[in-house]
């Protein structure tokens, strides 16, 4: 197999690694398996088009790999070069090239002391040129070294400055000792083009001197004409740094701080190094804003109208933000808050910030903090370091251009900390209203008011932000959309933006009702809608290609029974409740990151000694809760259980692939055991939710809103609920709320008597032996 090389010189006893493309490790390995040659055939010109026989010199090397590793770029292989081979019939197969090769060998027509002489010669030759250059101890070390001429002419070659035709002359030359008389005529010329380019520096060093000489000089000219008042009307030109200052009125100790460099970047000379560094900082402090920009009159009525247009529901969001508004305009120096809006991806935390922003008639800043690692991100570099930049707060400041703006944080669950420190840490004072007014940034080495700023956070999960930065703001769920809501969305905003986006008008495409609403629900499956908006962006795109086509009547119709053909096969598979459960299964509720959904639980027995077996992928939190159940069941129930001695008890949750895990099917396996120790069956219209206890008390869970979402639309009619998540109904749909029947429970013999009929009574503990005023004693019990 041909390897091409361009621009290289490989000789015979050589060892070098070469990058490899387009063959993978296996294909190497059933290579060097097979003894199948590897020849490196150069190139005769640097190709954008995958080499044919024709683009190759005719002489190359036989390789020898050695050792090979697999890079994101090919295959870094070293290899040892044996000897020549002579390549003809040159032809492609797929990626690989092939050849008819004639292998041949070195002519060595030198014996051991001329070749001895010829690499003392040229070391000598090395080791002159090298006396006027500094820094060439490690080359000439190397050089002095080699005992080989084939492997001192391969490693010389790479620092010389020869053509790539020059290269393969000394590689089709067979005989060592013409080779090397050739490369020697290479080096003299190479070493005397060295001179001429030594002699040239020193001339134009010389040079630069002299004007720089006549440079400073000037400079001193021109602020000598400068304080006699004699120099040239600038007008024209850019305002100096001491009209700036002026005009910016700053406060006093900044004021004094730009005055004292505007200073010392007058007393340094232009080519210095401290001169850029002084005037860019004057940049930046006299850009950053100082002074609150004043907003107009605040509008809540239109303020409110602004965040119905660009957002259907958020609800609790919409009235936080009228809340900070009205307080603002009772309250004129109200200080800037923060806020956090926690969500799943596509709920529109991120729009919801510019939003707000043009509510409030405030300049919007976004700062995205996904994957930042390093402080310096946040609190800027410290001017000693070369290149050093603000954090990207200040930016955002200087961006924005006034001392109020409305500052969108965007995924700061994914700061990450690294080798450069902590961001999230850094971000403590930036969210801190007690701080903030006296925020430091390495850079500008100043403090800072930020107290005026609106700083909006956005999360998918505050798990991953530390405690301190998370007790700094306010935050603000937003959950799931439903079904109506999404279609609400998707009618008011997303099938108009989508058209705009790719050149259409309504007049081109028409979705009916139930045409969104089937793209909802079997086309998506997401708690927000990116994903919606996707599938109208495809239709968006099938219409586009109809109307430049001429394909179509317009508007192109899109009926529910299109959306097989045009939008490929559906996304979504929701499970759908039974009338008629078996014994022993289940219908439980569960919250994943793109909504809810429901789950069956499913029991049954057979021979063994009282175990228990579960599967289904579960979680260390399940299986507690299993056990839990089963521990429950055999102090409420011992009568039943007696049965099951001899029995093992097998627990299963279909999708065996999906992970699961939390204590919310507590009640559903202690009710999935109840039915298949007494027998009785379960309707798979009732679904339940609720962490269970051992005292059999049900206790709250989370994710509430999500999983009625998930039962209406899988067709439950009854679902319990613990009796502390009643405070969670006001945040569920009333679409919802209307076609289920909520029932709260409070203890598993509640749950036994919706589920199966039966009336338990609550359990009785005897607590003490008590004595009564005449000196006798009762039993006294608790419940």
């Amino acid at each position: 197999m041909i390897i091409p090389i361009y621009d290289m010189l490989l000789l015979p006893g050589m060892t070098t690694t070469m990058s490899v493309k387009h063959l993978s490790e296996d294909a190497l390995t059933e290579l060097i398996k097979n003894e199948e040659q590897l020849i490196a055939l150069p190139l005769k010109h640097k190709l954008d088009h995958k080499p044919e026989g024709d683009d190759f010199y005719k002489i190359g090397v036989i390789l020898i790999p050695q050792t090979f590793k697999t890079t994101p770029h090919g295959i870094n292989m070293e290899v040892t070069i044996s000897s020549f081979a002579q390549v003809s019939n040159i032809i492609r197969e797929g990626n690989h090239l092939n050849g008819d090769a004639r292998v041949f060998y070195d002519d060595v027509d030198m014996d051991q002391q001329s070749i001895t002489e010829m690499l003392a010669y040229i070391k000598k030759q090395v080791d002159d040129a090298a006396d006027k250059f500094n820094g060439a101890d490690e080359i000439l070390k190397t050089i002095h070294e080699f005992e080989d001429l084939n492997q001192m002419i391969g490693f010389m070659i790479q620092g010389m400055q020869t053509k790539p035709s020059e290269k393969y002359r000394l590689m089709e030359t067979q005989s060592l000792k013409k080779r090397t008389f050739l490369f020697l005529d290479y080096l003299k010329r190479f070493i005397e083009t060295l001179k001429i380019q030594l002699e040239m520096s020193e001339h134009f060093a010389e040079k630069a001197n002299k004007n720089y000489r006549e440079q400073a000089l000037r400079e001193q000219l021109r602020l000598i004409q400068e304080e006699l008042n004699e120099g040239q009307d600038t007008g024209s030109k850019k305002k100096d740094y001491r009209t700036r200052i002026e005009e910016a009125k700053l406060p006093d100790e900044i004021k004094a701080v730009a005055d004292e460099e505007a200073d010392k970047l007058e007393s340094q000379n232009p080519q210095s190094s401290d001169y850029n560094v002084i005037r860019n900082y004057l940049d930046f402090l006299l850009d950053l804003p100082w002074h609150t920009t004043e907003t107009d009159d605040l509008s809540i009525a239109e303020a409110r109208r602004v965040l119905d247009e660009h957002h259907y529901g958020l609800d609790k969001v919409k009235e936080r933000i009228i809340q900070h508004l009205a307080v603002m305009k009772l309250k004129k120096d109200k200080k800037g808050s923060i806020v956090l809006l926690v969500g799943p991806p596509g709920t529109g935390k991120t729009s919801l910030g510019k939003s707000i922003a043009t509510a409030m008639n405030r300049e919007y800043v976004r700062i995205s903090l996904g994957g930042v690692r390093d402080e310096a991100q946040i609190r800027g570099h410290r001017r000693t370091y070369v290149g050093a930049l603000p954090g990207r707060i200040l930016k955002g400041m200087k961006d924005a251009g006034t001392l109020n703006p409305v500052m969108v944080l965007d995924e700061v669950d994914k700061l990450m900390a690294g080798y450069s420190g902590d961001p999230a840490s850094a971000l403590l004072e930036v969210l801190d209203p007690e701080q903030n007014h006296t925020f430091t940034d390495h850079y500008l080495d100043l403090p800072y008011d930020l107290s005026n700023v609106m700083f909006i956070a956005t999360a998918n999960s505050i798990e991953s932000i530390p405690r301190p930065l998370l007790d700094r703001m306010e935050v603000i769920q937003i959950s799931s959309y439903t079904s109506t809501e999404k279609y609400h969305i998707a009618k008011e905003h997303l099938v108009h933006k989508s058209l705009q986006e790719h050149g259409l008008t309504d007049e081109d495409l028409y979705l009916s009702d139930d045409t969104i609403r089937r793209m909802i629900n079997d086309f998506t499956m997401e708690a927000g809608v990116r994903g919606l908006k996707k599938q109208l962006d495809k239709l968006a795109r099938v219409t586009a290609e109809k109307v430049v086509s001429g394909d179509t009547n317009r508007p192109l119709v899109v009926e529910p029974g299109d959306l097989e053909e045009l939008l490929d096969r559906r996304v979504a598979r929701h499970e759908k409740v039974q009338d008629i459960n078996p014994p022993g299964v289940i219908t439980g509720l569960a919250w994943t990151p793109v909504g809810g959904d429901i789950l069956f639980i499913e029991a049954t027995d057979l021979p063994g000694k009282g175990g228990i077996i579960l599967t289904g992928k579960l979680g260390d939190v399940m299986q507690e809760s299993a056990k839990i159940a089963l521990s429950l069941l055999k102090s409420r129930l011992p009568v039943n259980v007696v049965s099951f001695k001899e029995k093992d008890i097998h627990i299963h949750v279909p999708s065996g692939a999906v992970p699961k895990d939390g204590p919310s099917a507590g009640i559903t396996l202690f009710t999935a055991l109840a039915s298949l120790i007494t027998g009785i069956p379960v309707t798979g219209r009732i679904a339940m939710t609720g962490e269970v206890s051992l005292r059999g008390i049900v206790m709250p869970i989370g994710g509430l809103k999500e999983k009625l979402i998930a039962a209406q639309r899988a067709g439950v009619t009854k679902v319990l609920i613990p009796v502390d998540n009643e405070d969670d109904l006001k945040d569920v749909p009333d679409e919802v709320k209307n076609d289920l029947e909520i029932i709260a429970v409070t203890t598993i013999e509640d749950v036994l008597r919706e589920t199966l009929r039966l009336n338990l009574p609550r359990i009785q503990h005897i607590s003490w032996l008590n004595q009564d005023d005449k000196g006798g004693f009762f039993l006294q019990n608790m419940e």
